[in-house]
């Protein structure tokens, strides 16, 4: 039969037990050595006593010839103190002894010993100078023989109840003191403990809360935080709380950035499906209209309709293919391909980007301004010779007739920069902040109107960060220049 575990302690429960237990035992300790040592110290202190005392009653029992030194004689004219156990043996005169009680000095508190509780004296000490000796309704005896001058042995005792009481009343005193003061201890510990462990009980309820938010879809915000008052980084336990805060920041960052990006890719499917579909459904129509005048009309007239159908559908396909051919080339880009380094001199490359742009847009005003020293890079030329064309055709296309269009090249420090500038209208604030994405839209003043597909710009970005390089653009009414700035020495070359 499997054993099924027990309910594990608490944190709480622990550290409680671990407190108490060493203090209870830290206590215990003392106790034991203040008893031994007070004990100790009072043993001798009757000790003392008991032979600064027993010296005097050996001299007076000296004093008296041996067949007289009995304790009948001896107790004349001896005033002994309380608790006094004295007996006196010698060969004439017998043994004999007597003890007083605690409280009573006169002989009217006397009892006297009898024939066993003497042997019981004598066993105890055994022929050593002192011992101790347990008698019967009187207690404990410290005792200390001596023998006096008329050869007779003096046994000197005083009750030892005395130390006894003060040990118990003092073990007493120390054990309802340490139940007390564990009581105390237990009490301040379980408030300190509880107090201390409160952030770590509010990260748990946050922590909580925020595992039973749905973040597998839609739109996620985790608003939930570790309250600031338990999120004190300078203690332990606070620590812990900031540290889950950090982390729910750090998440709730990703689950936008993540859904940022899913309504990047929905807006990219669909964009991608509508520039699809125009050629796609230009295609089919004029293909179904081909084949309906051949069978319709035959001859002459059917051959001239195909003959145009079929130019129509190879502009579309044209359109077609380098939409597809424009999305393949950003998918590589993203994985770091379709790059071939090599040396490239920006000066020469700007200058044919110019001469080939310029047919293209007459009625625009075209300027170019390179230094004099080349400005060579280390890059792919055809994707650099790609950037800079689409600078320019995006410049050309979203300016009206007699705009001036600017390219410029230099070197800024250790980075090559080129511009393009134009005197246009401008671009909407509001779009500007997605112009680099794909599929982009320019405002009504910058539309399109050669019917391109929106991947231009995120082309010329995608290149020149595959460069290591960034592209900028600002722009108000009659200044919009776009800016490309390039590594003149990568750190790290990719391979070709």
């Amino acid at each position: 039969m499997t054993k099924m575990p027990g309910r594990p302690m608490s944190l709480q429960a622990r550290l409680m037990t671990a407190v108490i237990g060493f203090v209870s035992l830290i206590l215990v300790i003392v106790a034991v050595i203040t008893s031994a040592t007070l004990g100790a110290t009072m043993e001798r202190q009757l000790e003392d006593s008991l032979k600064n005392y027993s010296n005097q009653i050996t001299r007076w029992v000296g004093s008296f010839p041996e067949e007289l030194a009995n304790v009948d004689n001896i107790l004349v004219g001896l005033k002994p103190v309380p608790g006094l156990l004295l007996a006196v043996s010698s060969v004439e005169g017998g043994t004999s002894g007597v003890v007083f009680s605690d409280t009573a000095g006169d002989l009217g508190g006397s009892e006297k010993l009898s024939a066993s509780e003497l042997d019981r004296i004598n066993a105890s000490l055994a022929g050593r100078p002192t011992g101790t000796v347990s008698i019967e309704d009187h207690g404990s005896y410290l005792l200390v023989v001596q023998s006096a001058p008329n050869g007779a042995n003096v046994v000197t005792g005083l009750p030892r109840t005395e130390i006894q009481n003060q040990l118990t009343t003092l073990l007493t005193v120390i054990a309802l003191a340490t139940i007390g003061g564990l009581i105390l201890l237990a009490l301040t510990t379980a408030i300190t403990i509880r107090v201390g462990l409160r952030p770590l009980r509010a990260v748990a309820a946050t922590a909580t809360r925020v595992a039973d938010q749905p973040l597998d879809r839609g739109e996620v915000e985790i608003t939930e935080r570790v309250p600031a008052s338990e999120a004190d980084p300078r203690t332990e336990t606070g620590l812990v709380g900031a540290s889950l805060n950090k982390l729910l920041d750090h998440v709730n960052t990703s689950l936008a950035a993540r859904q940022k990006n899913e309504e990047r890719m929905r807006r990219f499917v669909a964009d991608a499906s509508h520039e699809l579909r125009t050629p796609l459904s230009s295609i089919r129509g004029y293909s179904e209209l081909s084949l309906r005048a051949l069978k319709q009309q035959g001859g002459a007239a059917a051959i001239e309709g195909t003959t145009t159908s079929l130019e129509r559908i190879q502009a579309q396909s044209l359109r077609m293919t380098r939409l597809v051919e424009d999305l393949l080339l950003l998918a590589r880009l993203d994985e770091g391909r379709e790059l071939v380094y090599g040396t490239v001199d920006l000066a020469q490359l700007a200058v044919e980007s110019l001469t080939d742009a310029r047919p293209t847009a007459p009625d625009h005003q075209w300027s170019i301004e390179v230094p004099e020293e080349s400005v060579v890079i280390v890059g792919d030329a055809g994707r650099m010779h790609q950037v800079v064309a689409n600078l320019l055709a995006n410049a050309r296309t979203h300016t009206p007739a007699g705009t001036s269009i600017t390219l410029r090249v230099g070197r800024e420090g250790d980075e090559a920069v080129i511009r393009v500038h134009d005197d246009g209208p401008g671009i909407d604030p509001e779009v500007r902040e997605e112009l680099f994405a794909r599929f982009a839209r320019g405002d009504s003043s910058r539309a399109r109107q050669t019917g391109g597909t929106g991947l231009g710009l995120a082309i010329a970005k995608a290149i020149v960060e595959g460069h290591g390089g960034h592209i900028t653009v600002a722009s108000e009414p009659g200044d919009t220049t776009f800016t490309v700035r390039i590594p003149m020495n990568p750190a790290a070359e990719p391979a070709a």
